[in-house]
């Protein structure tokens, strides 16, 4: 770690994913989006492992859950949203996916969050972005954070460069990190690579470089 000018700042994983200073970003790993994906059952196992590593290293666990609001609460945003994804044509044919409380909005069972870990419902694609995420993580003086789940190129990509403007360390685990296809992750994972400031790492290298207890 370097300090200057009154701050310290981290070098490599290992002080990067310090358990004080780093938390745990669980993504929409949701019963209605793991089954869209052929590696789901593959991301779900890797998502598990980091998870008990995080847990066994007192790290902070947060889960995020995508939400549809009903249609006659939803604006044009989701509505428009929902029209693209269900290819229909007008807004009054589209149904409301993953509303909250439905089976579809539900964490997969192997991935339950437990006590003492936080989960954010969000109608957005960033995390940030209409949750308390930002304020909680700046709370707990959390200076970076690892992100994993489904999907890398629809929602995890925006977090990510949300999380960077917000002088976040962003560490993608890229191994624990779902896409439609391999050429959108590979897309993906490339530009982001190219900011400069997010890690990429695999979940290995990544567990062997938590304060595990």
């Amino acid at each position: 770690m370097k300090s200057a000018f009154g701050v310290s700042v981290s070098e490599g994983l290992s002080e990067i994913c310090s358990s004080n200073r780093c938390a745990l970003i669980i993504y929409d790993m949701q019963a209605g989006i793991v089954p869209q994906l052929t590696e789901g059952a593959q991301i779900v196992a890797a998502c598990g492992g980091l998870l008990a590593a995080a847990r066994k290293a007192d790290m902070r666990v947060f889960y995020t859950r995508h939400i549809f609001l009903p249609n006659r609460a939803a604006g044009v945003g989701q509505l428009r949203r929902a029209m693209i994804w269900q290819r229909k044509s007008d807004p009054s044919e589209t149904i409301p996916m993953m509303l909250q409380g439905s089976d579809p909005w539900q964490i997969v069972p192997e991935l339950a969050p437990i006590t003492g870990d936080v989960i954010l419902d969000k109608i957005t694609m960033s995390a940030f972005e209409g949750t308390f995420l930002n304020l909680a993580l700046r709370d707990a003086q959390v200076e970076a954070f690892i992100i994993a789940g489904i999907a890398l190129e629809i929602g995890i990509e925006p977090t990510v460069r949300h999380g960077a403007d917000l002088n976040f360390i962003p560490v993608v685990a890229s191994d624990a990190c779902g896409s439609k296809t391999q050429e959108f992750k590979d897309r993906s994972l490339a530009t982001l690579k190219e900011t400069g400031e997010v890690i990429l790492s695999s979940v290995e290298e990544i567990i062997s470089n938590l304060d595990n207890k």
